[in-house]
């Protein structure tokens, strides 16, 4: 058959049936991790498939497209198990729950969401890394919400709002350089106009947070914590020395060691301190029915791969101290593996090209121009299920359009990561979003409307461009 364009309609078909689909599965199912959004992916990819038949496109091209998306997204994967591990081990060592406890003692329950966001902050723009900071300080700033009476969506909203920040702005951040990349600036340069819409989108989302924490009863929080705190120091060696495997991982995530050995060797340091400071948290584990050496070898592997519940005298705090190693993250690698699939099957029959390309025609203007590009970033996102993929195709796919408007390049990858870089975990089937409401035990629809930041940084930059605010223009001469 002679290949052809598709038709904007053959285009959108899938992308109704998918929707159609995830709309029915929040109506019927609980938890639509489970299962029912994979196959729903999957079926709308399966879909895409056969309508792409009609247009030329070989089942051949369809499954060597699915596999390299897939293969993009196997580092990810790999760095979710990890942190599944990670959150295992730091568990049973006693680091999370000393970073509980020491906080309840030191942070102020109306300040506290204000806190989680400058704390986020700090900790990703030194690692330029939002994933690897809602492992750490993430989860523990989750314990410490919860135990003084602050609902987990709003607590986790404050978390990722502070980490994508980091992710924004981090010289280290990979997100950061992709973008900057795209547009062939230096990447200071990026980070400097990146400034200007990140600074007020960052007040704001505080001003936001404070008046939230004002809003909550804290009259009963000081003998509730109190209890918390008993509660984990009967159960765990509470220590500062604790606090040495953060700081061991911070510390070599800021030397520039890759993720995936940066992670293992925080793994290995929980599971050292754990045989060190929590022996009897190993033989808990192990039924005391081993000598030392095999419950330390039992407690740890059960820890990496499996389920480990720590009891304590507070009932209420026990879901607290449970985690599941990296058999908790097999149900966001599904689904990741599903997003990829569609994703992967949509871009190989000329979809998504398809069905931005009237976006770009229909852009007017500086505000229109930027606009589009944000909506492009926020469809990738949410059909592409990767937030590079959401800044390398609407990077190339605009900078020529940008160069016609009279555009330096910065505008646009400051639009890109406006955009692409703090949308992505908005999108439930995103990798950004399953891994994040996999690892925070948040729900991405419930946390969604708190991720202030996240929100308001596209709306900024649009902002700006409407109303010509620090908006660049190319010197004509060159």
């Amino acid at each position: 058959m002679t290949k052809r364009e598709p038709t904007l309609l053959e285009a959108l078909v899938p992308l109704a049936v998918l929707i159609g689909l995830l709309a029915s599965n929040v109506a019927l199912f609980e938890d639509t991790l489970g299962g029912s959004n994979q196959v729903a992916l999957i079926l709308a990819a399966a879909v895409a498939a056969v309508l792409a038949l009609r247009t030329g496109v070989t089942w051949k091209k369809i499954e060597k497209r699915i596999t390299g998306t897939i293969k993009s997204a196997l580092p990810s994967i790999l760095i979710l198990l990890l942190i599944g591990s990670l959150a295992g081990t730091w568990m049973i060592s006693g680091v999370v729950p000393a970073m509980i406890y020491y906080g309840l003692g030191i942070i102020s329950p109306r300040l506290f969401l204000v806190t989680a966001v400058i704390v986020g902050a700090i900790v990703s723009v030194v690692t330029g890394s939002s994933w690897s900071t809602v492992a750490t300080v993430g989860i523990a700033l989750v314990g410490i919400g919860t135990s003084i009476g602050v609902p987990p969506p709003i607590v986790v909203g404050a978390i990722i709002s502070g980490a994508y920040f980091g992710d924004k702005i981090s010289p280290l951040s990979d997100t950061t350089n992709l973008a900057a990349a795209m547009v062939d600036i230096d990447i200071f340069t990026h980070i400097k106009y990146l400034f200007y819409t990140t600074i007020p989108s960052l007040a704001l989302t505080l001003i936001i947070f404070f008046i939230i924490g004002f809003g909550f009863d804290f009259s009963h929080t000081t003998a509730d914590v109190e209890n918390v705190r008993q509660a984990i120091s009967g159960a765990f060696h509470i220590n500062p020395f604790l606090f040495l495997v953060p700081i061991f991982l911070l510390t070599i995530i800021i030397l520039k060691v890759p993720p995936i050995p940066a992670l293992l060797a925080g793994i290995m340091a929980g599971v050292v301190f754990a045989l060190i400071f929590q022996p009897h948290i190993i033989n808990q584990i192990a039924d005391g029915k081993s000598n030392f050496l095999r419950a330390g070898y039992i407690s740890s592997m059960q820890a990496m791969f499996g389920d480990v519940s720590i009891a304590t005298t507070n009932e209420a705090i026990n879901d607290l101290l449970s985690t599941s190693g990296m058999k908790g993250m097999l149900e966001t690698v599904w689904l990741i593996l599903a997003a990829m699939t569609f994703g992967g099957t949509m871009e190989a029959t000329g979809y998504l090209h398809r069905i931005i390309l009237p976006l770009r025609r229909m852009s007017k203007g500086q505000g229109g121009l930027v606009a589009s590009t944000a909506a492009t970033c926020l469809f990738f996102n949410a059909t592409a299920s990767d937030q590079y993929i959401s800044i390398v195709i609407p990077g190339r796919m605009f900078r020529k359009a940008y160069v016609e408007r009279g555009l330096k390049p910065e505008v646009l990858s400051r639009t890109l990561e406006d955009s692409g870089t703090m949308t992505s975990v908005l999108i439930p089937w995103n990798t950004c979003g399953a891994t994040q409401a996999r690892v925070l035990g948040v729900a991405t629809v419930e946390y969604l409307p708190y991720c202030f930041f996240n929100l308001i940084s596209p709306l900024m930059s649009i902002l700006f461009a409407v109303f010509n605010i620090k908006i660049r223009k190319l010197d004509r001469k060159d």
